[in-house]
């Protein structure tokens, strides 16, 4: 067991560090397209990604976009490639597509295998006719996202409807991986550390699951880790948001990274200094988001290094005499620790009551309702493509497309799912409010970001 443990963890190191560091960091202004399936249709990693931005690079504006719908395998992203993913003016895309071409009830059929031989390999011609598509656009630089793996192994509910999945899944990751490093587009990689993820946490609790709900679809602590992966695969991680340093006995600012230190003041007691750093700490989110999700995104703590990686604001001071010591910034206590404590170093990013990060919740909050009203954007564009396509009435929006959406919406679950957000969608005044919503939003989000000096005091107790 112990040897077991030890191979799955150390797969799971080796597939982070064959795919990390070989993708550069966004740059100021670039427009992010994240393409896909319900999984990022419905889901957060983007939009955690785009929060560590907008917290750690408050200066550098980017723009992110979920170009994702429930249900879509390559072909039907295919077929919405130019209206849907180029209208974004995208000079970065990420392209994640596999779980749903590697079927479902299908595995239901006596000749299962022979089915899905046959729909996987129609899988790849259309992804063919996309990478023609995609390599015509010079001007885009691609990523191909290994998406997270379906999770066979779990014993907990629900039931594994689709025995072999995992494995035509499989054959699918493999395919694209070969086929990214055939145009030289960068990868980065779910699949292989997150199903090293769950094996090594079965070992621990046969119940665990990042896809608690349906074996498919992570819950909001696996959208965390598929941020903690790319954001890691950009060479982000070990980036502080701040590193302070001093020597009370010696009046002396030892270290000052990625912030200004001044007006250092000593006492027999106390230490006190301006500090303004350049980065917010990120914001963890300790309520479960979206529909159908029931784990918070603090959940992934404990399951990968986000934290010791991405999250350090260390205060650290040394010559401090033995004693305990009370915190304060701007004036209000924010917690009491030991002379030792503060010489090895106290992370602010894991207070949450000081003004910085109370500062960046607001922005956390601002991004999930730009989510939120994106995903109504969304929805709208599921109904245009999986449905009303197929009506021969893409972007008719009118009363005879409502009709048929009412209809239909009586024995089709997903039509009726969308029926209500389709009746205010297909206007097109709503949709541009909604959209200058989410631009509001964002210019918000920019505007309030900029880190603030605060005065911190460390006072002896008596």
């Amino acid at each position: 067991m112990k040897k077991l443990f030890t191979v799955l963890f150390c797969s799971f190191i080796f597939s982070t560090s064959i795919f990390g560091q070989k993708i550069p960091p966004f740059r100021a202004g670039d427009r992010v397209a994240f393409v896909g399936n319900s999984i990022t249709d419905g889901g957060h990693y983007h939009s955690y990604i785009w929060l560590y931005y907008m917290t750690h690079f408050p200066g550098m504006r980017i723009n992110c976009f979920n170009v994702g719908i429930g249900g879509d395998a390559v072909d039907q992203i295919y077929n919405r490639f130019d209206d849907d993913v180029f209208s974004k003016k995208p000079n970065i895309l990420t392209l994640t597509w596999g779980m749903n071409d590697s079927g479902y009830f299908e595995w239901f059929r006596p000749d299962a295998q022979a089915t899905m031989d046959k729909r996987i390999e129609s899988s790849f011609k259309y992804y063919g006719m996309l990478e023609d598509k995609l390599k015509s656009r010079t001007d885009i630089k691609k990523i191909i996202i290994l998406g997270t793996p379906y999770d066979e192994t779990t014993k907990s509910n629900p039931k594994n409807l689709y025995p072999k999945k995992s494995i035509a899944f499989a054959k699918i990751i493999d395919f694209q991986e070969a086929a990214a490093k055939k145009n030289g587009w960068d990868v980065v990689d779910f699949f292989h550390p997150v199903l090293a993820i769950e094996k090594r946490e079965q070992v621990k609790d046969s119940l665990y699951s990042l896809t608690p709900n349906d074996r498919i679809h992570p819950d909001n602590d696996g959208h965390l880790i598929m941020a903690y992966l790319f954001l890691k695969a950009q060479g982000l991680d070990n980036k502080p948001v701040a590193a302070i340093g001093i020597n009370a006995s010696a009046n002396k600012v030892t270290k000052a990274v990625n912030c200004r230190i001044s007006g250092l003041t000593v006492t027999n007691d106390s230490v006190g200094l301006n500090y303004l750093a350049n980065s917010l700490p990120y914001p963890i989110d300790t309520i479960p988001r979206g529909w159908g999700n029931r784990k918070k995104q603090a959940e992934a703590l404990s399951i990968v290094p986000f934290t010791q990686e991405f999250n350090q604001e260390v205060l650290a001071v040394q010559g401090l005499k033995s004693g305990r010591y009370d915190l304060l910034i701007d004036g209000e206590r924010m917690g009491t620790w030991t002379d030792q404590q503060f010489s090895a170093g106290v992370n602010m990013a894991e207070i949450t009551s000081t003004p910085q990060y109370q500062q960046a919740i607001q922005i956390r909050e601002l991004n999930e309702e730009r989510w939120d009203i994106e995903r109504r954007l969304r929805m709208y564009v599921w109904m245009e493509y999986d449905f009303l396509k197929g009506k021969n009435m893409l972007y008719k929006d009118n009363n005879a497309a409502m009709d048929s959406v009412k209809k239909y919406a009586l024995k089709d679950v997903f039509v009726n799912g969308n029926k209500d957000n389709y009746s205010r969608a297909r206007y097109k005044s709503v949709r541009d409010a909604w959209q200058k919503e989410q631009n509001v939003l964002t210019d918000e989000i920019y505007s309030i970001n900029k880190p603030e000096s605060h005065h911190i005091t460390i006072v002896a107790l008596n």
